[in-house]
């Protein structure tokens, strides 16, 4: 199938596209709002919530806004290389829960996206008030995974 084509049915079967898809993918996180679908021999991730993607939005933008030193990043508009998206989604749910959840180790997979973002926004009253140095901490720590050496 061809690029152009694959990307023009991917935006058509999926107007609600999941924020967080990259680290569904990856197996670093799961959500109880999200729905895998298959085209062409290939994966996505699709939301079944309005209101939960402008939430995972509002959350993405917060992390990006904040996290611009830590991902050597001045302008925080566009499109991010996958390994920094990476590090935004998954090491920022890590700090997350480490937020909401303080003196519990960190869970090697994050559960339930949809609910830590509720429960951030239940605890703190809105996301803008999360401690986002616990945040930043884990998006500067966040590596994935690692190259392998040919042989």
């Amino acid at each position: 199938m061809d690029q152009d084509a694959y990307h023009s049915t991917y935006r058509d079967m999926n107007e609600r596209y999941c924020l967080f898809e990259k680290g569904i993918l990856a197996g670093q996180c799961s959500c109880s709002r999200a729905e895998r679908f298959y085209l062409a021999e290939r994966e996505g991730v699709h939301c079944d919530s309005d209101q939960a993607q402008c939430q995972c939005d509002e959350w993405l933008k917060l992390v990006r806004q904040h996290a611009r030193f830590a991902l050597k990043s001045q302008n925080d508009t566009g499109i991010l290389p996958h390994a920094k998206a990476m590090r935004v989604q998954v090491g920022g749910l890590q700090g997350l829960h480490l937020a909401t959840h303080p003196g519990q180790p960190l869970p090697t997979v994050i559960a339930d996206i949809h609910g830590l973002i509720s429960e951030a926004v239940e605890q703190f009253q809105t996301l803008g008030e999360v401690p986002f140095q616990e945040v930043i901490k884990q998006i500067a720590s966040y590596q994935g995974r690692k190259r392998r050496r040919k042989r």
